[in-house]
């Protein structure tokens, strides 16, 4: 017995490749599929709409068919409400809920399409049927340690219809003009630093909100005088790092070193070695890294300038940092609800020399928010890209460079 379901597709689905995914998503899971309709869009603006049958010869195949189409932004032809039920108890969701992608994502509930707020992968999709201000339904996420026992849960994908992004026809945009990831150590990275420096311009001219995630290599490598620069000037909103990033910069400040080392003459000094340690050790007598500013004990720095220019910062700690420093958020849940709320009021998030730190934060972010990740190791790239983060630029890069020359070029615009 043959089972089948009819989907829509509508958009720049050629130019984006939509469709092509799809129709290799269907063969790929042994299904068939046959198109009914097809009407290509013939100018600039205008979208193509597709509506096909997928078939196969079992109902589970079917569902994972749909499922992959589901992610590719295709809905079924007269979808039903979204399906929901109210969680059993706290931190449980029923079985087979629905799993975010990062996608713009809408509900199908009471008659209406309701814009998901908050969107980010793998989490729970709530219906408050009276949460919005005028009493109307709300849609949002949820991390499944924070659902609440009654949370009306959406179940399978009934009724839900993501948006991927597309790519226009008119193309254009220069390194963010479709947002689509890749990684290779032959982008012509001039330009493109270049591209994302106009990038950071225009964001912070038109009231955005730019987000930093650095790792320690940032300091260690020398840009960390650069990075602060660019703080210093109003370019970072947020910074997300851990504590190896802090004590790193904040040793630099108190003892001109980067874990032991001069990092402009590169020489280690007697006890250097014992500098990072001592430096945690002063910002904990101190009170904290805003109190040591405050008392004169940091002088410059990045972590200087985030306190000196109101930058929100979160340091995440991790099981192998020493101290920790008192600022750092040492429950780990704790410290992914403060990034989560940075990322979700970026507009553009560069991350710098930091495999986890760089997927964690991808993690929370909606595809549609500009992001670039930089690193000498394309691991590190491939792996965010790999992880759901398909809208990244990803440059193969020593980060010594890449930061120093950003700011370079973001500086000589205000000039």
């Amino acid at each position: 017995m043959t089972h089948s379901r009819t989907v829509e597709l509508e958009g720049h689905i050629i130019d984006s490749g939509t469709m092509q995914r799809c129709f290799g998503a269907v063969m790929d899971l042994g299904g068939s599929f046959d198109v009914e309709q097809f009407d290509v869009g013939k100018h600039e603006t205008e979208e193509s709409y597709c509506r096909l049958t997928v078939s196969a010869d079992d109902p589970e195949t079917l569902r994972d068919i749909l499922h992959e189409l589901h992610q590719n932004g295709a809905v079924l032809e007269d979808p039903s409400e979204v399906d929901l039920v109210p969680a059993p108890a706290d931190k449980v969701v029923p079985p087979n809920f629905y799993s975010t992608t990062n996608h713009p994502t809408e509900v199908l509930y009471d008659g209406e399409w309701i814009d998901v707020e908050r969107i980010e992968m793998d989490c729970a999709l709530v219906v408050d049927p009276e949460g919005a201000s005028d009493d109307s339904a709300r849609a949002y996420t949820k991390t499944l340690n924070a659902v609440e026992e009654g949370d009306l849960i959406a179940t399978d994908q009934s009724g839900i219809r993501v948006n991927p992004p597309e790519r226009p026809r008119s193309g254009g945009g220069g390194a963010f003009g479709f947002m689509q990831g890749g990684v290779s150590a032959e982008r012509p990275s001039e330009s493109t630093i270049r591209e994302v420096a106009e990038e950071l311009r225009a964001v912070k001219n038109e009231g955005g909100n730019v987000m930093v995630v650095a790792g320690p290599a940032v300091i260690h490598s020398g840009a960390g005088d650069a990075l602060a620069d660019l703080v210093a000037a109003g370019y970072v909103d947020a910074l997300s790092a851990g504590n190896g990033f802090a004590t790193h910069d904040l040793e630099r400040s108190i003892y001109g070193t980067s874990l032991g080392m001069n990092v402009e003459t590169l020489e280690h000094p007697r006890k250097g070695h014992k500098h990072h340690i001592w430096t945690i050790s002063e910002i904990i007598r101190a009170g904290g890294i805003e109190a040591a500013v405050e008392e004169g004990i940091v002088t410059e720095g990045v972590m200087y300038e985030c306190v000196e220019n109101d930058v929100d910062t979160v340091l995440a700690g991790s099981i192998r940092d020493d101290g920790p420093l008192p600022d750092t958020i040492t429950d780990s849940v704790e410290a992914q609800d403060a990034i989560r709320e940075q990322a979700h009021e970026a507009d553009i998030v560069i991350m710098l020399a930091t495999l986890l730190h760089s997927v964690a934060v991808g993690n929370c972010l909606p595809s549609t928010t500009k992001t670039v990740c930089v690193d000498i190791n394309p691991a590190t790239v491939t792996q965010l890209l790999d992880r759901g983060s398909a809208q990244a630029i990803g440059m193969v890069t020593d980060i010594g460079t890449f930061v120093p020359t950003l700011a370079e070029f973001v500086l000589e615009g205000e000039k």
